[in-house]
């Protein structure tokens, strides 16, 4: 399509404008030189029903608000210093499930099964501080990743919106959104009775607690705010950690099978 009608196609999907951008100076001027004026999001209904009204740093409308809660990420939860503070518990969760290999001898693994435990592990500890078993966080956040990916006929043809109501869709969103309410009130309720933690022994909900707590910041940040952002960037996390950790077995399974041949 971009060959017939250039790197800039403006596409109607129902009542919402969608600009694609196909080239690198098209992305570069809508991303950089007019950001502001893209800088609001589409309105989807998934998004309002998971993320707490969008009071998020992903799917929040420019304003004062929005601005702020991105501020938040960028200055305090994803810098550079911040991201490199857990590559320990990275490096630990990777040894713990090694560990679970070699213990094993030759008994029959399955390796899905222990990278998305690993997977788990990593970003509850990462997002809430310690591993939360009982309760697979990595499992909803992958249902939520699912979800936002489904067609939402509603947040494009708002008149039709009660067609998300009967394919289940809404229904889906509204489950998920109970059971993230109900882990996130208890791990922030968790952290509030706690003593804080501080410096590279913070994790995100410390982080956020902290601010909340800050009296001399002008911009109250709120407990669904928290929860939110929370979300928000486990999701963030989600991706990147599956493709290192999916790297990291391949080169371990390799060095104990070369390992295996060479001593027979």
């Amino acid at each position: 399509m971009a060959k017939t009608y250039g790197p800039l196609m403006l596409l109607h999907f129902g009542s919402v404008s969608i600009l694609v951008a196909s080239s690198a100076d098209a992305a570069r001027e809508i991303m950089k030189t007019h950001d502001l004026i893209f800088a609001n999001r589409v309105k989807l209904k998934i998004a309002h029903i998971i993320f707490y009204d969008c009071q998020d740093i992903a799917f929040s409308q420019y304003g004062e608000s929005g601005g702020k809660l991105k501020s938040i990420a960028v200055l305090n939860l994803l810098n550079n210093k911040r991201v490199q503070s857990y590559r320990h518990v990275r490096e630990e969760e990777m040894a713990f499930m090694i560990e679970k290999i070699q213990k094993a001898e030759k008994s029959l693994l399955n390796l899905s099964e222990l990278v998305i435990s690993l997977t788990n592990n990593v970003i509850c500890r990462v997002a809430l501080g310690r591993r939360y078993d009982g309760r697979d966080f990595k499992n909803l956040l992958q249902r939520t990743l699912e979800l936002l990916g489904c067609f939402s006929v509603g947040s494009y043809i708002p008149w039709l919106s009660w067609v998300d109501r009967l394919t289940g869709l809404e229904e889906k969103a509204y489950a998920i959104a109970k059971e993230f309410d109900e882990l996130l009130e208890f791990v922030i309720d968790e952290h509030l009775n706690k003593k804080g933690a501080s410096g590279e022994c913070q994790d995100i909900v410390d982080v956020l607690v902290e601010i909340q707590r800050d009296d001399k910041t002008d911009f109250r940040l709120e407990k669904d705010m928290i929860k939110a952002i929370i979300l928000v960037t486990s999701l963030s996390f989600l991706i990147p950690n599956l493709l290192y950790i999916y790297m990291c077995v391949c080169v371990c399974v390799y060095k104990l099978c070369l390992h295996e041949f060479m001593i027979i």
